[in-house]
């Protein structure tokens, strides 16, 4: 599959680096494409480096990557608005941190990062998944000791399939996916962020996952 990454940061780099692993086309959008250290590491990661509207009219799905508060403008200047049909795996979050750390959310409630790109772009298909998961556990699923859940959202069936297919290809198993139906549930894993933040800082390490355990 032909995929587009925005975001040139430790998320955006590992997550490419892991779907090129996976054998996709990748290419990373960045706007410094002779920056050393990218140009050293894309050496190593069978990912081209390009300008963001070349990374995203690369692709078939295009990967949002980019902090969730400049997230609507990075993919603005990716072309997005001229995208028509595109996928968009939206995996940020709309972390506010302008008050310290733990962050806050400047989306919540009654809205979602998700679902605010998804009007900015009504030509994307925005599909919300691996945010609730640091860029580590994204790729590489197996690093866990047992099995844990990953959650889908999105308004169009056919875009969440594509997805779906990406994160296989990852090493997620189809039956740790739950499919929380309308990109409104994004409001819900945007939030479970609070959450991760608190575990992060109880657990010591940003590479955990939570598992779904249902009565029989």
């Amino acid at each position: 599959m032909r995929v587009g990454v925005l975001g040139s940061g430790n998320v955006g780099r590992t997550v490419a680096a892991g779907l090129a692993a996976a054998g996709h086309e990748v290419v990373l959008g960045t706007r410094d494409t002779s920056k050393a250290e990218l140009v050293e590491w894309a050496g190593g990661s069978r990912v081209r480096l390009a300008e963001p509207p070349e990374a995203a009219g690369h692709g078939e799905v295009v990967v949002n990557a980019t902090p969730g508060d400049a997230s609507e403008q990075a993919v603005r200047a990716a072309g997005g608005a001229e995208l028509d049909g595109t996928v968009l795996l939206d995996l940020a979050n709309p972390l506010d941190f302008s008050h310290g750390f733990p962050p806050s959310l400047s989306v919540s409630n009654t809205d979602s990062l998700a679902e605010s790109l998804q009007r900015a772009f009504p030509n994307l298909r925005v599909v919300k998944a691996l945010n609730t998961v640091n860029a580590e556990v994204m790729v590489t699923p197996g690093g866990l000791p047992e099995p844990t859940a990953l959650f889908v959202a999105g308004d169009d069936d056919g875009a969440k399939s594509t997805v779906t297919e990406l994160l296989t290809s990852l090493g997620w198993q189809r039956d740790q996916l739950f499919d929380l139906g309308p990109l409104a549930a994004a409001r819900g894993t945007e939030a479970y962020l609070l959450i991760w933040v608190r575990l992060m800082q109880s657990l010591g390490t940003p590479n955990f996952n939570v598992r779904i355990v249902r009565a029989d």
